[in-house]
């Protein structure tokens, strides 16, 4: 996170005016800002890059949009799954039977990411998991939901209204696999956030997404994460690919101490998504931060006050702002105060008496509430005469 001098963070090289507007004019929202060209140049249709330790978006491109995810979908039945074991519902040991739907759907004979279950054989959620965070197993994935919530359509209902309790708005599931479906949906942004919970919720479990291979009943296949080999201090999370959708990937990296996650999805081809990934991945490091605008409670601005006991009041935010910005966004950062000047006593702390105007280069305005940081009293009789005989200053 970006932080600097005062109540509003900002980049060194620029300036934040606060202007109030006069009397006589009333309070006018400023235009929008014009959109920013592209700073991230990213041939994938979807692109979303978020900051892994607060979860604040850093850059979207068509990153709220519904998206076909792919293989990038099963991260929702590992977060479903990693609840039931974090509450002691589902144990590593507990073992499940591979139904004939997941072998023919998902097994060897498919030409979809396969654990190589044999039909009818008892696999412990172990090694289901590993076989479907390692090596994407398609018929891990269904055998697991099968096990749990008794079909893949179950899980696809549970899985659609945990979604929206955690947040992710653009978010349907229709199997857990990921497999083409026109009610199986996910933006860019959803799947960085249930990335960001993954890895939040369930320090204890990710890992796995890092493990490099996993060898089951003597078949040894490999991570498919590009930037497990391509990129130091990467350790998750998936891909996905249909021929629908293109080549993606949601990738999370720590470095120097913070963690970015990234989403890309649309890719050409799987050498575009290897090439493509890294690039992103230090870019996001490199060029996108995290800026605090202004802290709850600061005091962003001082306001005359007429006829009051005191001749000016502290104004203070009433919330906290921040947002995710393109290193070359923060000098064009502008703050301004916008209320009539000068505030007529009396005054009550708390009031709300003006309204911040916050903008950057390719975020949304933000306004936010402006208090009286103290109460400020009415002149009495005599002060007031005393200020209508000019003796006031």
């Amino acid at each position: 996170m970006r932080l600097l001098a005062g109540s509003l963070i900002f980049a060194a090289a620029a300036t934040v005016a606060f202007a109030q507007q006069p009397p006589a004019v009333p309070p006018v929202a400023p235009p929008a800002a014009p959109s920013a060209a592209d700073p991230l140049h990213t041939d994938a249709p979807y692109a979303f890059i978020m900051d892994g330790d607060t979860g604040v978006p850093l850059y979207s491109k068509q990153g709220y949009e519904p998206m076909i995810p792919a293989s990038m979908s099963k991260l929702m039945l590992y977060y479903m799954v990693f609840e039931r074991l974090k509450s002691n519902r589902l144990t590593m040991e507990d073992q499940f039977t591979v139904s004939e739907h997941a072998w023919r759907t998902g097994g060897a004979g498919t030409d979809g990411s396969t654990m190589f279950l044999p039909l009818n054989s008892k696999v412990s959620v172990g090694d289901l998991l590993k076989g479907a965070i390692i090596v994407s197993g398609n018929d891990a994935c269904i055998v697991l939901a099968e096990g749990i919530w008794g079909s893949e359509e179950a899980f696809a209902r549970a899985a659609t209204t945990r979604a929206a309790e955690l947040g992710m708005t653009a978010s349907t599931f229709a199997n857990a696999t990921g497999l083409d479906n026109p009610r199986h949906r996910m933006s860019a942004h959803d799947i960085a956030l249930l990335s960001f919970r993954l890895i939040k919720d369930f320090p204890e479990f990710y890992p796995m997404f890092r493990e490099p291979e996993f060898t089951f009943n003597k078949t040894r296949q490999y991570n498919r994460n590009p930037l497990l080999r391509e990129l130091e201090g990467s350790d998750g999370v998936k891909t996905g690919h249909l021929g629908v959708s293109g080549f993606g990937l949601v990738g999370s990296a720590v470095r120097d101490g913070e963690r970015r996650i990234i989403v890309l999805n649309g890719l050409a081809s799987e050498t575009a998504r290897k090439t493509e990934a890294p690039r992103v991945m230090r870019s996001a490091f490199l060029d996108f931060d995290t800026v605090q605008f202004v802290h709850k409670g600061a005091q962003v601005g001082v306001a005359d006050v007429w006829m009051g006991e005191e001749k000016s009041v502290p104004l203070i935010a009433t919330e906290a702002y921040q947002a995710g910005l393109h290193a070359d966004a923060v000098k064009g950062i502008t703050g301004n105060l916008i209320y009539k000047s000068p505030l007529m006593a009396p005054i009550k702390e708390g009031d709300i008496v003006a309204e911040l105007v916050l903008t950057a280069p390719g975020t949304a305005e933000k306004r936010i509430k402006v208090a009286a940081g103290k109460s400020v009293n009415e002149l009495g009789l005599i002060g007031k005469a005393m200020m209508g005989l000019g003796g006031g200053d």
